[in-house]
């Protein structure tokens, strides 16, 4: 079944007509996410204003071919990840790109994640802290582009498996793939500070 969902207060056909006042409606509403998704890409706060401003431009220029079959949300998604990609691969040709398959573990550099630790007996507070919240997001740059690009859209931005395949246009069975590899190697990174901090606390 075709997935059609619009934000309640807009109205595609006024913002197929031009509506101004709707497509502004439409930045205010979705302006905060974007500019969010491509600053986690990107890391710059200027290349994610300037990702920004790009998505909304081409939004508005390409919305007579909006046909509406997936979200509001997942069609600027769509078009900022690629604003944010295609300036990564700009700035680091050698960069993987999002549209790649992720290769399998033997013999590429990719590797299943190794010292995973037990956390039960760290207090609660430790996965709460600044620092801890500091070390998920360093892990989360250290991802490669593609499994990044799954691993936000998923978990932190919450989309569907559907959402985050008709977002990056790669298959439901890649974005589970690629999100099993991020959340294991995300769990190595924290395993290795956790269990230093294990060590501080005993």
């Amino acid at each position: 079944m075709v997935e059609k969902r619009l934000q309640p207060n807009l109205s595609l056909q006024a913002l197929k007509t031009g509506d101004t006042a709707e497509f502004a409606r439409m930045v205010d509403a979705y302006s905060s996410q974007v500019y969010h998704l491509a600053l986690k890409i990107l890391g710059d706060a200027k290349d994610a204003e300037d990702v920004l401003q790009e998505t909304f431009t081409k939004a508005y220029r390409h919305l007579n071919e909006f046909e509406g079959r997936s979200s509001i949300a997942t069609w600027l998604y769509r078009i900022a990840s690629n604003e944010a990609f295609m300036l990564l691969r700009r700035r680091k040709p050698d960069a993987l790109s999002v549209d790649e398959d992720i290769p399998s573990p033997d013999g590429d550099g990719e590797r299943e994640p190794i010292q995973l630790m037990n956390w039960c007996c760290l207090p609660e507070e430790e996965f709460l802290s600044a620092e801890s919240r500091n070390h998920l997001d360093l892990a989360i740059d250290e991802l490669s582009p593609a499994l990044k690009a799954v691993f936000l859209l998923r978990d932190i931005e919450g989309q569907s498996v559907w959402e985050t395949a008709e977002t990056l246009r790669i298959s439901e069975a890649a974005v589970k793939t690629r999100l099993l590899r991020a959340r294991l190697q995300l769990r190595e990174h924290l395993s290795q500070y956790y269990a230093e901090r294990l060590k501080e606390l005993k």
